[in-house]
């Protein structure tokens, strides 16, 4: 019994992957408040009924597809900071982060893109529920740093947001940045984060 529940589970896992998939891979050319549920069942091979055994609707599908494109971030970025500190070595491991899974994730960047400001507004909050994590860990991290001595909590906030900010806004520029262009991108993140550094080194001197 156990086994035949082990076979049924794993199958539900891979239809519910394969309308991931189908939808992320529908989405390259619409928004989401476009796509039909019927588009993407036709795609995977289902009945539209089967749809329901895993998603709500087409929010919840969405919402689903950003945890996938945003969850796994969150160890490698909060991983990336406590090795680094605030200086060439993070900036540098900052943008070739970002490079690396705009390279290797188009697909999700794009839908993060076009959906932050979209028409579904499960998906809008998601997206920002994901972000506002982000920045409460880059704020975490931050304020065990010796750069951070006597800085205002809030202003500690707003510095790691300008900097979550800077990394959604920079992989957007990359995935429309045309060939041969990414690398041109890239050294202006570099230089954009550059001055995010210096301002902060400088934040507390007039207080």
């Amino acid at each position: 019994m156990s086994h035949t529940l082990g076979i049924r589970q794993a199958q539900k896992q891979k239809t519910r992957q394969a309308l991931l998939d189908a939808a992320l891979q529908l989405l390259a050319e619409q928004s989401l408040s476009s796509l039909g549920l019927r588009e993407v069942t036709r795609a995977v091979g289902v009945a539209p009924t089967a749809f329901y055994r895993h998603f709500r609707d087409m929010g919840d599908l969405g919402v689903a597809l950003v945890e996938e494109a945003l969850g796994s971030l969150h160890t490698t970025l909060v991983a990336l900071l406590a090795a680094t500190g605030d200086g060439e070595e993070r900036i540098a491991a900052t943008v070739e982060l970002i490079v690396a899974y705009v390279r290797t994730h188009p697909a999700h960047v794009r839908f993060i893109a076009r959906e932050q400001h979209g028409g579904v507004q499960a998906v809008r909050s998601a997206i920002g529920d994901q972000l506002t994590l982000f920045a409460e860990e880059v704020k975490d991290q931050f304020a065990q740093e010796p750069e951070s001595a006597g800085w205002d909590p809030e202003d500690l906030l707003m510095l790691a947001r300008m900097y979550v900010d800077h990394m959604v806004l920079t992989a957007s520029a990359l995935l429309e940045a045309a060939p041969g262009t990414e690398e041109r991108v890239a050294a202006s993140a570099r230089r954009q984060l550059r001055l995010v550094s210096l301002g902060r080194h400088h934040w507390l001197d007039e207080q």
